[in-house]
């Protein structure tokens, strides 16, 4: 069997890309809880999914969801430039409150769980319209092994807001999606106010709560005629073709017009002012208390923002029983992205990006420090290349980051320093790796490794698309075909197209576990390291 020279690496890579992960640019800068079991330390595959998906929204290296509220306005799917009245930002809260609206505080069931995506759930009167499935046909694209549907509905509730004006909203992960429908209970209009109070005090609200909750909700949307036609009449407006009455003046902006018009006798709020009182329930509940709360609204914007802002959280956060979410998940001030050890020839090549977050010093420095095999420190200047910048909240909050090259890396231990930023700390987290590729996986595996089990992982999903890890395993050799005298190849042939993604494990004799990282490359191509040791 040929071997390709790039996958066979000398025995220390492994070390150095355990340092380097471990230490990069001041790992102290790195270090910050995110988990309510365990802080998180950089790299943490689940944490560095969802920490990517809430905060890189905009420009380099975004993720899957801003471009679809740019402008709040959009609807995706109406025609190209018809102003349809509908907004996709109101859809993606829309649907986040009606998967939480199940829950039920006396036996933990329901919740924010995305069973909201199951037929049996929309087609429910109180799930009238289709922009729940307009919604996780989108939000969609964000969900992993690392990132659920119910954690792709939150995050995407999160960017609408804050991308439309809205305050910052804290947000954590880790939910778990139902494998079932929920049982019935979201509030619908034609409820009495008894009803509505009760409902909300299911779901875990107060009578104030309430009103916080639904103002907060109806700064965003409307009502559309077709789903509630005993509600909203036709409008044969060509600038509001699906014939949407708002819930105020600037539906797809967060704002505290919704409590401002209510109050000044103004609103045009169909659930207010409509011609059927008996579907008037923001009216109900708007002035369950004398209208003391929209008041309060009406006269503080901050006021407005604060309290929405915590009851959104809330909202979000209100999950099953038994599922342990992580801490707020803040961004990382300076975060590598992508990094990879390339064998080229007689050097290792080391590369990969950095983010620095919303620093004031654009103008950053980074020298790599290692030791080599007999102990001699060594200390590389390493250049800089700018990669882009992106943003997020709206573009309140920026960016930069930069590529990191160097080549020659010989020793086993290595990490990094950043000026400004020169605290250093032992690292303990777990690798993550990809590579799309079709064929055979030929794998450098060291003899003395004691390799227990050696197998690739891609993401799936299950009967009723919850995302899932398919494991291929790699058997050990009946013959070892050397590569050198540290290193022994497995092989396993593998189907799929280019673009599927694998990452390599490992288990070892004494029961812990490691995975490569070599970015999304090919692991012929570029090669992969069992870091077995």
């Amino acid at each position: 069997m040929s071997v390709d020279p790039h996958v066979v690496l000398s025995a220390f890579i492994c070390q150095i890309l355990r340092n380097w992960v471990a230490k990069m640019l001041a790992l102290g800068t790195l270090l910050v809880s995110l988990g309510t079991a365990s802080a998180y330390i950089w790299p943490s595959p689940q944490l560095d999914a969802l920490e990517a998906l809430r905060w890189d929204q905009d420009g380099h290296r975004n993720q899957p969801f801003s471009i679809f509220i740019e402008p709040c306005s959009r609807d995706l799917f109406a025609p190209r430039g018809t102003p349809s009245g509908r907004a996709d930002s109101a859809d993606w809260i829309r649907t986040a409150y009606h998967d939480m609206a199940t829950y039920n505080v006396a036996d933990g069931t329901g919740g924010m769980d995305a069973s909201i995506r199951f037929t049996e759930e929309q087609a429910r009167a109180e799930n009238a319209g289709d922009g729940f499935a307009h919604t996780l046909s989108v939000l969609d694209g964000g969900v992993s092994r690392y990132v659920s549907i119910a954690d792709a509905l939150a995050i995407g509730t999160v960017m609408a807001i804050e991308n439309c004006g809205g305050p910052e909203i804290a947000f954590r992960g880790g939910r778990i999606d139902a494998g079932e429908p929920n049982t019935p209970g979201v509030p619908e209009p034609q409820q009495d106010l008894q009803q509505h109070i009760d409902s909300f005090a299911r779901q875990g609200f107060t009578q104030t709560e309430m009103i916080g909750l639904v103002a907060c909700g109806h700064t965003f949307g409307g009502v559309q005629h077709a789903p509630f036609p005993d509600i909203v009449p036709e409008l044969n407006d060509p600038n509001n073709t699906l014939s949407v009455t708002h819930f105020d003046s600037t539906f797809a902006q967060f704002d505290n017009n919704v409590a401002t018009e209510y109050i000044s006798g103004t609103t045009k709020n169909p659930l207010v002012v409509g011609t059927n009182d008996t579907t008037n329930s923001d009216k109900r509940i708007f002035s369950s208390d004398g209208n003391a709360t929209m008041l309060s609204f009406a006269n503080s914007p901050q006021l407005f923002a604060s309290t929405c802002a915590d009851l959104f959280a809330r909202m979000l956060d209100t999950v099953p029983r038994g599922v342990q979410l992580t801490e707020v998940i803040t961004p990382l001030p300076v975060k590598p992205y992508s990094v990879q050890l390339v064998s080229v020839g007689e050097k290792l090549q080391l590369s990969g990006e950095v983010r620095f977050w919303n620093m004031a010093t654009a103008n950053r420095t980074v020298t790599l420090l290692y030791t080599d095999r007999l102990g001699a420190s060594h200390i590389l200047p390493t250049p800089l290349t700018a990669s882009g910048t992106s943003s997020a909240i709206g573009g309140e909050v920026h960016s930069r980051v930069v590529r990191v090259q160097h080549h020659r890396v010989h020793g086993p231990h290595l990490w990094a320093e950043v000026d400004e930023l020169r605290r250093g700390r032992e690292g303990g987290g777990s690798g993550r790796g990809g590579s799309p590729i079709a064929g055979r996986f030929d794998v450098a595996v060291r003899t003395d490794a004691n390799i227990t089990r050696l197998f690739l992982q891609q993401d799936a999903h299950d009967s009723v698309n919850r995302p899932i890890i398919v494991e291929t395993e790699i058997p050990r050799p009946a013959a070892p075909v050397a590569a050198n005298t540290v290193y022994e190849i497995w092989s396993v042939d593998v189907g799929g197209g280019a673009s599927v993604a694998y990452t390599l494990r490992a288990e070892i004799a004494n029961g812990s576990e490691n995975a490569t990282a070599s970015g999304q490359q090919s692991l012929l191509d570029l090669g992969n390291v069992l870091c077995a040791t």
